[in-house]
């Protein structure tokens, strides 16, 4: 792509608008910058676009989103009959989220496509619950997810609710690259589509029946409870404040501290510029807010509210403890499997899901519940793919529990992605249902790891930005894959190549290596981020053998990242 004549292109444009123009002309005297914003189209894959918000390309801006939202609508129309034709749109808080869905709205309202948006902001999980509740051919939700704030993103979902599957978004994506980005766009006013009635509003009722969907997970069973357990809730600026409050409220837990600084929407994120439960700098106003008010329990929800992070108090010490997702996940996944069994609710056939990154605990667990474990590639997206698959098979009731360890989880099969507000809920039934017979969420997780084993599982990121950090990042893994024996003075016994669609799973740039003594090492370019994501799991037997064991696999691949980096 010559990036200085498509630079041009863009300035020269009767279609561009005036402060377009005026960001992209300031950048005149710096090649480099011009060049990382028009080097590329902005990637299109299963998580649809993701990017840092700013004119180009290579950027997040109203004509790269109408670009997208044209080529969906390409397919969409390719796809279903004209009765069929209907679009399900949400957004978050981020920085032009409510823009980009009005754009996207107007683009789908041009091509005679019936859209249906939310009158407010509204979490992932419930664009999920209309795209079904409402029978659509396609979904968008408005997000970067954890992303910090210089970020947006435009997620895509199927008719299933679930998003769209890899052949599916490379059909979308020879949509959008068909297409001229000024002159094949079809477009219209949000407030044209209002008035004409091609866009709605989705009705109350269906963010209700979403709440009551999420009420009905409870595993109590008429177990006894005391709900006013002390709880401190953050949303951390995002979307999770009503329909989380909404939930615990309605369901009795109403002893409950919001964090007032990261109570509103705000895309800024003032108080927590990286909206990610998994940092512990997000954490920390919350665990704060905690101490000062004696609270048991923190829970926190990412930006569009399908990830939740926890910290519950160390009896020991006093002190807030922050758990992993893999934790919380086995935590969860244990009360759920007790809960059945003892009231005789266990389904026939029951399953549970995971991603191959997530602890291999979760399998153990599930076994000694004789309960059967399916692993998929990374991305909720796999595991609403199962749920759909159990459905299809008329065997939806065995699906138990899914969950990542991302902070993603869900119970139930209402949605196809994972949901915050039903992790949340779950979470305070769990705690409140040890709590009441004096048993913590540490306790209990620490007689898990008596029983099963210590999993040590962690993930490390490594930034690569630009083009040249992209070009790195491909060298990085094909040095992985193509010369890889031992990490460190561990032989590798096994290679898992995930290019190769192992198991009958997609193809995906994933590579996992099985050590002689049963460690693990997961190699893989994020697909929404410029980094390069590994994943270590150690079983030992205890938290101190562990972490030695897992400190000496780091060093080596931080060595090796450098080493290779560098060439």
């Amino acid at each position: 792509m010559d990036v200085m004549k498509v630079w041009h292109a863009w300035i020269d444009s009767d279609v561009v608008d005036p402060n377009t123009k005026e960001e992209l002309e300031r950048l005149a005297s710096d090649e480099e910058e011009i060049r990382d914003r028009f080097y590329r189209d902005l990637s299109f894959g299963t998580g649809g676009l993701r990017g840092v918000l700013g004119a180009g390309t290579n950027r997040m801006n109203e004509y790269t989103v109408a670009k997208a939202s044209q080529g969906l609508a390409n397919y969409v129309i390719k796809h279903y009959d004209i009765a069929e034709r209907n679009i399900a749109i949400s957004y978050d808080s981020r920085k032009m989220s409510f823009e980009f869905a009005q754009i996207a709205s107007g683009v789908f309202a041009a091509n005679g496509i019936k859209v249906f948006i939310y009158s407010k902001l509204m979490p992932t999980p419930c664009l999920s619950f209309a795209v079904r509740a409402l029978k659509c051919a396609a979904g968008v939700m408005i997000t970067a997810s954890h992303n910090p704030a210089k970020y947006n993103g435009y997620k895509v979902y199927g008719a299933d609710g679930c998003q769209i599957t890899t052949v599916a978004a490379d059909e979308i994506y020879r949509e959008i690259e068909s297409s001229d980005i000024f002159r094949d766009v079809k477009r219209q006013s949000f407030e044209a589509g209002l008035a004409s009635g091609s866009i709605s509003f989705i009705p109350q009722s269906v963010y209700t029946d979403f709440i009551e969907e999420v009420k009905k997970q409870s595993v109590l069973f008429g177990d006894k409870i005391d709900r006013n357990v002390s709880i401190v809730y953050t949303p951390l600026n995002g979307t999770g404040l009503k329909p989380v409050m909404r939930a615990l409220t309605e369901e009795g837990f109403t002893n409950v501290v919001i964090v007032h600084e990261q109570e509103k929407p705000d895309g800024n994120f003032p108080t927590c510029p990286y909206p990610n439960p998994e940092i512990k700098e997000a954490m920390a106003l919350g665990i704060q807010y905690a101490r000062e008010n004696h609270a048991d329990l923190l829970l926190a929800t990412d930006p569009d509210c399908d990830r939740v992070g926890i910290a519950v108090r160390d009896n020991t010490d006093g002190e807030m403890k922050l758990l992993t997702g893999n934790e919380t996940g086995i935590l969860l996944l244990d009360y759920l499997c007790a809960q059945r069994i003892k009231h005789g609710r266990m389904p026939h056939d029951p399953v549970i899901v995971k991603t191959i990154v997530t602890t291999d605990m979760a399998e153990a667990i599930a076994t000694a519940y004789g309960v059967r474990t399916i692993n998929v590639l990374t991305g909720f997206k796999f595991i609403g793919e199962q749920i759909g698959r159990l459905e299809r098979q008329g065997n939806a009731e065995s699906y138990l529990f899914g969950f990542e360890e991302s902070y993603g989880c869900l119970s139930g099969t209402y949605v196809r992605d994972k949901d915050a507000v039903n992790g949340a809920l779950l979470i305070c039934e769990m705690f409140a249902f040890y709590k009441t017979r004096g048993i913590g969420l540490l306790e209990k997780l620490n007689e898990l790891y008596e029983r099963y084993g210590y999993y040590l599982n962690t993930l490390y990121s490594y930034d690569f930005e630009g083009e040249a950090g992209f070009e790195t990042m491909k060298k990085l893994m094909c040095a992985f894959r193509t010369g890889t024996a031992a990490f460190g003075d561990k032989k590798v016994v096994t290679r898992l190549d995930y290019q190769n669609r192992l198991s009958g799973l997609p193809k995906s740039d994933v590579l996992k290596f099985i050590l002689e003594d049963g460690c693990t090492v997961v190699v893989r370019p994020s697909g929404t981020e410029p980094k390069l994501k590994v994943y270590i799991s150690v079983r030992a037997s205890s938290r101190l053998a562990a972490m030695e064991e897992e400190g000496r696999l780091k060093a080596y691949v931080d060595a090796r990242i450098s080493l290779q980096g560098r060439h």
